[in-house]
Formats: structure tokens, sequence, C-alpha cells
């Protein structure tokens, strides 16, 4: 403990030491101001105070500035000092601004608020347009805390949390800085350069903080935030909020500065609350202080987010800019809860410098050489916003600790406690050795209790092996299953082995094997427990499944940005099986089930093929149009652009089968997306299509499947993938085919604008289906439903409402949707 104070006061005396213009900033009563933004007069250059209101602006000529204080609430304050040496205190005492209504004339009629409001929601766009393009230096700090951890979840120990967590279990579990360049052309371009970047208790690491996830533009109509939130200047605004003028005020620069009141009209919309400012006559932005709760934000683990945003005139160029930004949020969800801040800067902007579109491309984010290995006395000089008391603390002690925690003396100590078998441990055990970075074990997954009438009930055990390279970068894995059916008195096993090449273009090649029963669609369209249920205690053994010996190759890389490309080569063994038992629970009538065989349920003991052995091979590539990625050091990850879909080609060959007539080809085209429509909701759909060749009378497991439910009950997050009333076999197919899924979830948009609907926090869904084959009438499906039924943060059931048409109405039914499956 000593230590840890002597090496806090010791970074605290290095830190001012090197520092340029330091000091404290309060209010008239002494308490410290966070958040306050510091700039150079007629610049851009900054910084802001932290939570103890210490601040440390770095300049390196000692010579003549003009310091300016800012703080919503506050009277601005400009300092002139000439500077002939550093560092140099400048400590200042705010005083509170007098925000008051003056002679404005406030009436039911006359809302002045409502007048500004319309002003600046007029002068939106040509406020957005105003910034084409622009270069700017970002500094970031992220912080997570906990709050009184649990030690385990979900059964798994949570441990001390990399030495975050104090004898109450409370702590930072999470901090990091990034510095870096960024440039930004309109309306959506934003790249990012990292040129230094630091995680707290890993100093080989990098932090995921970037500028991309928190650029919040609140000129355009809506703001992603987890959700498509309505800006309080959208055009469609007034349908949304409500407004009032709380008072005006004056800025250092004379410009007179409207604080307005937002408010929702209904609770649970996509909207904000809090203060807007708007500059009378520009009708810009000058600050914003908004809140959002996780239910308008459709975050279900985050209570509340406070969002704060300032900027600064420049007067050479017209523009205001934002200059600082935090976010501030607090989260509960399954017992953990706790609160956490992001912090931005921005400084030296460098507006409208002719940037063009050939300056972007697909990489999002990057880092320089070396970016995670700078010094303390880097940081000291290039950090905007100083370091608390309590960051400085997590730093040095997680730093400190560190080396110890990677020592082998350290990880053979915590796994020696961890590897020893408790009684809690009968159901799945895991053996560690941290030190050499692999681990092996057992589990017997409950979910492994299933029944069908083929094996009757089952029980499953598997064993894992991984050993992990280059921090899970890479890795090898092995793995085996068993499976015994009780009825049918069999063992079935399968293995895998797996090995993973890099984490840029995630190469993995795998070979597998076994015995296993397989349902004919490979989509696998029931669950087992949903079949275990729906056979158990209604009868309906919907679950069709043959006998599958097997021996696979898988191959998969992304050969260039967007584009990943499998392959599979596999020789099988296809063998029909028959029920075995007739156990139920409520009506123990042994001709209650139907057969195994899905051309025929009445097929008892007949079979649906022939025994045979077969190779397939298939090649598939799939295309995400316009993907981008964030580009780390030996890793890349990511991240679809909902702005297009994505397309997957593939073509599957059966050959060398041990009856000739079961060989055949097959080509097949997927395309797919998901994307917001402003805030109406998010629209998705999926096509497909395909054509056999040479497949007259191919097995029934290789024709085409299309995914059907006639259980009402459905696991599966949204419905784009699956015909909610047809049967699982109706309408498959070895000829051409055409199916078309189309969903939009209003995501609140209509069910929020009815009263007393809109306090349930309802979503309406939308749906419509289409299925179509040579000998196979053209199959529709409407769908309207309601999701997001729950209470309070646990959602988890949705409802709808299906018609189907072929040539004609030919039934309906309700479904029942669940999501914590």
């Amino acid at each position: 403990m000593n230590r840890t104070l002597l090496s806090v006061l010791f970074a605290t005396f290095s830190l001012i030491a090197s520092s340029q213009i330091i000091g404290t900033i309060t209010d008239s009563k002494g308490k410290p101001l966070p958040f306050v933004n510091i700039l150079i007069e007629n610049t851009y250059k900054g910084t802001t105070s932290n939570d103890d209101g210490y601040y440390e602006l770095n300049i390196t000529d000692p010579k003549t500035y003009t310091i300016v204080y800012t703080y919503l609430g506050y009277k601005t304050v400009k300092k002139k000092v000439a500077i002939d040496k550093f560092p140099y205190e400048i400590n200042i005492s705010l005083e509170e601004e007098s925000v008051s209504l003056g002679e404005v004339v406030v009436d039911a009629e006359n809302n002045p608020a409502n007048v500004i409001m319309r002003n600046a929601i007029a002068k939106r766009k040509e406020n957005l347009e105003k910034i084409n393009s622009y270069k700017a230096d970002f500094y970031s700090r992220g912080l997570i805390r906990i709050k009184d951890a649990p030690e385990k979840i979900l059964g798994r120990e949570l441990g001390d949390l990399g030495g975050g967590l104090d004898s109450t279990r409370s702590g930072i579990i999470y901090l990091s800085e990034t510095i870096s360049k960024i440039k930004f052309l309109r309306p959506d371009k934003l790249k990012e350069k990292i040129t230094a970047s630091k995680v707290s208790g890993d100093n080989k690491g990098f932090s995921f903080n970037n500028a991309i996830d928190v650029d919040y533009n609140f000129y355009n109509n809506t703001v992603e935030f987890g959700n498509e939130i309505i800006s309080p200047i959208a055009n469609n605004a007034f349908g949304y909020y409500r407004y009032q003028l709380e008072g005006v005020f004056y800025d250092e620069l004379g410009n007179l500065i409207n604080k307005v009141k937002v408010t929702p009209k209904r609770d649970n919309d996509p909207v904000f609350s809090g203060f807007i400012y708007i500059v009378e006559e520009k009708w810009s932005i000058y600050a914003l202080e908004l809140d959002i709760t996780g239910v308008q934000a459709r975050i279900p683990a985050v209570d509340a987010i406070t969002l704060k945003q300032s900027f600064s005139y420049s007067d050479a160029i017209d523009i205001w800019a934002v200059i600082s930004q935090s976010i501030d949020f607090k989260y509960k969800f399954l017992g953990i809860k706790g609160d956490g801040r992001f912090t931005a800067v921005y400084s030296n902007y460098a507006f409208n410098s002719g940037l063009s579109k050939k300056d972007f491309n697909k990489e999002l984010v990057a880092f320089e050489d070396e970016a995670n290995n700078k010094d303390s006395v880097f940081w000291k000089s290039i950090r905007p916003v100083p370091l608390t008391v309590e960051e400085r603390t997590d730093y040095i002690k997680k730093d400190s600790i560190q080396l110890i925690r990677e020592s082998k003396p350290y990880l053979d100590s915590i796994d020696q406690a961890n590897n020893k078998f408790k009684p809690g441990d009968i159901l799945g055990y895991t053996y560690q050795n941290s030190h050499k970075n692999y681990s092996f074990g057992y589990n017997l997954p409950l979910n492994g209790i299933q029944f069908n009438t083929v094996q009757g009930y089952t029980a499953k055990a598997n064993l894992f092996y991984t050993k992990r390279y280059d921090e899970f970068r890479r890795y090898f894995s092995a793995s085996a299953s068993f499976q015994y059916g009780f009825s049918d008195d069999r063992l079935r096993a399968t293995g895998a082995l797996s090995y993973k090449f890099n984490n840029t273009n995630r190469r993995i090649l795998s070979l597998s094997g076994g015995v296993r029963t397989e349902q004919f669609n490979p989509s696998n369209p029931i669950t087992p427990l949903i079949n275990s249920i729906s056979t158990l205690f209604f009868e309906d053994n919907y679950m069709k499944l043959y006998d599958k010996s097997y021996l696979q190759l898988n191959y998969s890389e992304e050969i260039f940005n967007g584009v990943r490309l499998y392959g599979q080569l596999a020789y099988e063994r296809r063998k029909a099986l028959f029920n075995t038992t007739d156990q139920v629970f409520i009506n123990d009538d042994s001709d209650a089930y139907t057969s195994n065989n899905p051309l025929n349920e009445a097929a008892f003991g007949i079979v649906p093929f022939e025994t045979h052995n077969i190779i397939k091979s298939n090649i598939t590539a799939r295309i995400n149009f316009g993907q981008e990625y964030l580009n780390y050091p030996d890793s890349k990850f990511n991240i679809r652009n909902d702005k297009y879909p994505t397309l997957v080609l593939s073509y599957e060959k059966g050959f060398g089968a041990t009856n000739s007539d079961y060989n055949f080809d097959q080509v097949k085209a997927r395309l797919y997306q998901s994307f917001n429509i402003a805030d109406k909701g998010r629209f998705s759909y999926n096509l497909r299509a395909g054509k056999f060749f040479n497949a007259e009378n191919i097995a029934f497991m290789d024709f085409q499947h299309f995914n059907g439910n006639q259980t009402h009950v459905s696991t599966a997050g949204n419905y784009t993938n699956v015909f909610n009333n047809l049967p699982y076999y109706t309408g498959s197919t070895n000829d051409s085919y055409f199916e078309a899924h189309a969903e939009h979830d209003f995501n609140g948009f209509l069910l929020g604008k009815v009263p007393l609907l809109n306090k349930l926090n309802f979503n309406l869904v939308v749906g419509a289906h289409l299925l179509s084959t040579p000998d196979f009438k053209p199959y529709q499906e409407l769908s309207i439903g309601i999701d997001n039924i729950g209470w309070r943060k646990w959602r988890f059931l949705r409802v709808d409402y299906v018609r189907s048409y072929q040539g004609g109405f030919q039934s309906d039914a309700i479904l029942f949707g669940l999501k914590f499956f």
C-alpha cells in the first residue's frame, strides 16, 4: 500500500514537473469543475479539465497567450499571460452564468423556444454542409467501473478482473487512451490513424477506443446511438420533442446563446432529453447536454447515458466545431452494475482542406508502428486531459502487477487453485496451463439431454483441447463429442481438428469426422429442445433423421477485403433410420407418431433412400460489398456496411456415389441485407435462388430444403430465413427454385405514437415471404407481429399472426418467438 501511494505521489510530481501550462479550475465555492474547455484564443488548440478540475495545456513556445476557459453554466474567462518559463501555473475560479429570460415573453400561444428551434431546423442542412471536410488531432479515453462485482456469473468465476477490484469488489475494469490523426469527408467518410495507444494493465495492448464509435453529428436527422435516435433539430423533430426556453446568456464573443430544454413527447421514443444551446441568428449548436435511457437507445444493459458536446467558433471560417465530448453511462445487467465515461477531445482542425474520395478507402482505423510502446514521458507531454488520481492509481497498480501476473510462478499458482476439481465441476471441468497457453477438459451439457423417436432419450459428453498462440491470434483445437441413444442403444461419436493461421485473413483449416444423426435439412429447422417438447407433450415428431458417417475437410480464408472463400470436401456414408420408441407424456398412443420418412409420414418401415456412399465438394464465395475494416497490428476486424448487401455464390457437386443416380450438381446464390430507414425502423431481406443439374433421382437429403415451422414456436431473432406456416419438407426440390423473405421492424415508430400502447415499448413487425419451384405453385406468407414483449429489460417474447396463400388462402397461425434460448 505504501509503495502504491509513493508511486502515485511520484507520478503526480513528475506530471507537474513536465507540464507546460497547468492549473486547477474551481467554482466560486472552491469545488473542482470537470470537463472545462481550455483553448488558446482564435485556435482549436486546447485541452479539457479532468474530474478533479485539473488541466494541462501543452505549448512549446514561451510567449504571450490569451487562454480562454469555457464551461456550460459559467461565465467565460479570458486570461492573457506572458510566459517566459515552464511550467506555468494558472488557477481559475469560474462564476456561474446568469441565465434568464429577460424580456422574453412566454405564453401558451407564443412559445419562443419553438421559434428558435424552427430556425435551427431551417438552418440545419446549411450548417451541416459548412464542413465539407477536415483534418484534426483526436484524443480518446475510455473508463469503465464495476461496483459490487459478484464472485461468479452463470457459474463462472470472475476473479479480480485484472487486478481492478478493491475489497468491496469494485473498481476500474477498463482504462484506455488513444492519440490519433483523423480526417473526414462529408457525408460519412472518416479515417483514423492511431499514433499512440495505452491500455491499463496491458503494455502490449491496443485500445478499442476510436473516433468512429463516438462520431455524433446532431446536424444529421438521426444519430446512431445504439438505435437511430432523432436529433432535436431533425426535420421531423417537432413530432418527437417539446421545447422550452430556459433562458439566454452572452458568450465571450457577444453571441446570444439560447438554452432550450428538450423533452420527449413519448417516453419510449428513440429521442433525447436535456438541453441544447442554440446561437441566436446563426442558429448553430453552441453546446449539448442530453440524456437517453437504455430503453430509448435499445441497449438493454444500459440504464442511462449522458452525452455532452462543447463547440468553439472560428470567425475566420464561420464554423462552430466540436472541441470536446463526454459520454457518461450507467449499466446494470445479470447482477453486474457499474458506470463509465468515454471522453473525446478534438484539436488543431484544418477545415475544407481539399480532401477527396481518393484520400479514403475501406480502412477505417490503422495503427502506426510502435503505437503501443510509448513511454510515460511521451504521454505526459501529449495527453490533453490529465489523469485523475483514480486513473493514475489504476495505471500504476496494474502496470506494476502485470509482470508478476505474467510470470510462470504466478500463473502456475493461479492454475493450481483453479484446476482443483470441485463437486460443482461434475458437469464440466477445464484444466488450464496459463503459462503455456493450453487448456483441456470435458463437459456434460444439459442441452445434450434430448428426445426424438429415432434415438429415444439421448445424453452427450464433450472433450476439448485448445492451444493458443500470439494472444489467441492463432490457435489449434481438438474436440470430440459422444452421444448415446437409449432407445436405439447406440453410441455415436464425432471429432474435429482445427487450426487458425492468423487473425488478418483468418485462414482456418479443419478436419472432422465420425458418426452422427442428421436432419434431412442441413439447416436444422427444428431445434432439439423444441422437438423434444413437441414430441413428448404433443406427439408431433417433426424432426426426421438419418445416419451419417463422414470424413470432412474444410478450408476458409478472406482472399481480399470483403471476399471470403470457403471450400469443403467430404466423404459420406448415409443410412436410413426408423423410429425405435413410441413414448409420450400426454397420451400413450403407439399410433400417434408419424414415421421417420420425410417423404411419407405413414411409410413405416419404408426407407426414403437406399444406403450409399458419396463424395461431396462445395466451393462458396461470400462477398460483403462495401465492407470496411479496422486494421490492428496482426489483426483485422471487419465492419459490415449496412448500405450494401452481401452476396453468396456456391457450387456444390456430389460424385462417386455407389448409386450413380445420386450424383448431382447445384449452383446457388443468396443476397441479403439489413439496414435502418432513418427513424422508421429496420428493414431486412433475404433472397435465394438455385438450379440443380443431373439430379433427377438424387437422395432426398441432397434436395434443396426450405426452412418451415409446424410448432408455432420460434427461437430465431428475425424471420427472414423461414416460412413459419409451411411444413418442414413441403416444397423441397431437386430442380430450380427461388425464395424471398422481407421483414420490417418499425422499432416503435408506429406503436410509439399510440396512447397507452406507447408506454409498453412494443415494436410492430410486418413480413412477406415467397417460395416458387417448377412443381410447387407459388407459396406466399404474410405476417404481422408484436416484438419486444416483456418486462423492463427482459424483452424475450414476440407474437406474430401468419397467413399463407397458394393459389388462394391456405391457413393461418399464431407464432410465439422466444429470444432467450
